[in-house]
C-alpha cells in the first residue's frame, strides 16, 4: 500500500522517521502541515499512484471533493506528527477517520469497545444475589455505592440521587444523623419512590431502620445491638444489610443476622483512614462466605489528596481483597467526582482481569497527567523579542467591561445586563465578537484568557475568579 504524507517542513523529519521502512512518499507542502488546501493535495494526488493520504489531524480543511475526485482515500492522521510512529504501523488493523482526528479517533474507539466489554462481562457474570436487578459478588463488577450524607436536611434529594445515579453509582446511600426522625426518614424516601435504581438507609436507629424498610432495598450498617431489634423486619422486607464488627467482632454479628432471618448479607470488615490504620485492617478483608464491603469513601474522604489517583489505588486493593460493593461520597469539595472517578475505576478492574496491570485498557483515569509527553520538533526562528512588562494602566474598551463566571456546567459572560454563555471559551468569545461586543485587541486577549480559565475550572471541577490565579 502505498501512502501519501503530505507535512510541514517544521515536522519534516519526524514524518520521515515514522514512515522509515513503509512504501510511503514524504511531501513538503509549506511550513506547517495544518496549512494544506484542497488544491494542493489534489495536485499531489493527481501527480502519482497512491492508495491513500494521510493529513494532518490538525487541519481543518474538508478534502471530500478530492477525494471524491481523485478516487484516493484521505483520512486524518494524528494532531502531532509526534503521534505517527503509534498509527503508521497498525494500518493494516485499524480504520482511520476523514474528520477527526486518529488520535482521538482511536481513543474514542478503544473506550468504546473498553466499555463494551464491561457491559458484556457484567450481563455474562454470576452473582451471589441481586438489589432490584444490580448484581452484587460473584464474578459480577465491583458496585459503587455513593453516599448521600444528612439526607433529611438536602434541598432536593430527588436531584442529589439523580445526578448520584447519572455520574456512576449503582446504589445510592441515604444517611440520617441523630437529629433525624423516623417522618423524615419516611419523606425522604417517599420522595424517591419511583426511582428505579436500588437505595440504601444508613442508620443504626431500629426507628429509622424501619422507616425506611418500605422503600429501601439495602440497610447500612447493622451490628449486635440493632440486630435483635431489626433483623426479622429486615427480613421480611427483602432487603439486603450491611453487617460490621461492633462490640463483637464481624463473624458473630454474620451469624447473629443470618439466624435473624436475613439471607442477603454484605459483609463490612470497616476499613480504617489513612493514619489510623489503613493497611492493618486490610488483612481483616478475608471471605466469610458473604459479598464484601469496601469502604473506600472514609479513606479519600480523610485524605488531602487528589481523588482520582486515589479511588484508582483504592479500588485495585478492593479488587485484590474480592470486595464486591466499594463505597465512595463527596461530601467535601475535594471529592467532588469521586462517584464517577469510582465508576471508571471498578470499570478499569473489570479489564484487568487477564492482564497483569490496568494500564493500556481503553480508559482510565488521568485526568491532569499526560499518559506520554509528546517530542515534538523545535520552533524554527532567525529572531528572538523578549516580551516586555504589560502596562499597569488599563484602556477601557469603549464597548464596556463583562463579568466572566461559570454557572450550571456553561461559561457565562455578561456585558450590558446580556448573558453570553456556552461550554468552549472559543465560542464564548467568538459569539461576543460576532455581536460587536469587543473592539480593542487586548481586550480581546484578556477575554481569551480568562474564559479559557473558566472552561478550565468547569473542566476540572474547580472554582473560578475572574482576574484570579487558577
Amino acid at each position: 500500500m502505498r501512502l501519501l504524507l503530505p507535512t510541514g517542513s517544521i515536522t519534516r523529519d519526524t514524518v520521515t522517521q515514522a514512515a522509515r521502512g513503509m512504501d510511503a512518499e514524504v511531501v513538503i507542502t509549506g511550513e506547517i502541515a495544518s496549512f494544506l488546501t484542497p488544491g494542493q493535495l489534489r495536485s499531489l494526488l493527481s501527480g502519482g499512484t497512491y492508495d491513500m493520504a494521510i493529513v494532518s489531524g490538525m487541519c481543518t480543511a474538508s478534502f471530500a471533493d478530492v477525494e471524491q475526485d481523485t478516487g484516493v482515500p484521505i483520512f486524518k492522521g494524528p494532531r502531532h506528527a509526534a503521534d505517527l510512529p503509534l498509527i503508521l504501523p497498525r494500518l493494516g488493523e485499524i480504520t482511520l477517520s476523514r474528520t477527526v482526528p486518529a488520535d482521538d479517533y482511536l481513543a474514542a474507539e478503544r473506550k468504546k469497545a473498553a466499555l463494551t466489554r464491561v457491559r458484556r462481562e457484567e450481563e455474562e457474570a454470576s452473582c451471589d444475589f441481586s438489589i432490584r436487578g444490580v448484581k452484587i459478588g460473584g464474578t459480577s463488577r465491583m458496585k459503587v455505592l455513593a453516599e448521600i450524607m444528612d439526607a433529611h436536611r438536602h434541598p432536593d434529594i430527588a436531584a442529589a440521587v439523580e445526578r448520584f445515579f447519572a455520574s456512576g453509582a449503582d446504589i445510592v446511600d441515604l444517611g440520617f444523623g441523630f437529629d433525624a426522625t423516623p417522618g423524615d426518614v419516611r419523606q425522604c424516601f417517599a420522595a424517591l419512590r419511583e426511582f428505579p435504581g436500588p437505595l440504601a438507609v444508613d442508620s443504626q436507629d431500629p426507628e429509622l431502620i424501619r422507616a425506611a424498610l418500605f422503600r429501601a432495598d439495602l440497610v447500612l450498617s447493622l451490628q449486635e445491638e440493632n440486630i435483635p431489634l431489626v433483623a426479622a423486619e429486615v427480613a421480611r422486607a427483602g432487603a439486603a444489610a450491611v453487617i460490621v464488627p461492633g462490640g463483637r467482632d464481624l463473624a458473630a454479628n454474620l451469624r447473629a443476622a443470618e439466624a435473624g432471618g436475613i439471607n442477603r448479607i454484605i459483609a463490612d470488615p470497616l476499613l480504617q483512614p489513612v493514619g489510623s490504620g489503613l493497611v492493618a485492617s486490610l488483612r481483616a478483608f478475608a471471605p466469610e462466605g458473604h459479598p464484601l464491603f469496601f469502604g473506600a469513601g472514609n479513606v479519600v474522604e480523610l485524605l488531602d489528596a487528589d481523588s482520582p489517583g486515589a479511588n484508582a489505588l483504592l479500588a485495585g486493593m478492593a479488587r485484590e481483597c474480592g470486595a464486591a460493593v466499594i463505597f465512595t461520597s463527596e461530601h467535601s469539595d475535594k471529592t467532588l467526582g469521586s462517584v464517577g472517578e469510582m465508576r471508571t475505576a471498578t470499570e478499569m478492574m473489570v479489564l484487568v482481569r487477564d492482564r497483569p496491570y490496568p494500564k493500556d485498557l481503553g480508559i482510565d483515569l488521568l485526568v491532569m497527567k499526560e499518559k506520554r509527553r509528546r517530542r515534538e520538533p523545535p520552533l524554527s526562528y532567525t529572531e528572538v523579542i523578549d516580551a516586555i512588562p504589560m502596562p499597569d494602566d488599563i484602556t477601557y474598551d469603549p464597548r464596556g467591561n463583562l463579568r466572566i463566571g461559570i454557572e450550571d456546567g456553561m461559561i457565562v459572560a455578561v456585558h450590558n445586563g446580556i448573558a453570553f454563555r456556552g461550554e468552549r471559551w472559543q465560542d464564548v468569545l467568538w459569539t461576543l465578537l460576532a455581536h460587536d461586543r469587543v473592539s480593542l485587541l487586548d481586550h480581546a486577549a484578556y477575554l481569551g484568557k480568562e474564559l479559557f480559565k473558566a472552561e478550565c475550572a468547569l473542566r476540572f471541577g474547580r472554582s473560578f475568579e475572574q482576574d484570579g490565579p487558577f
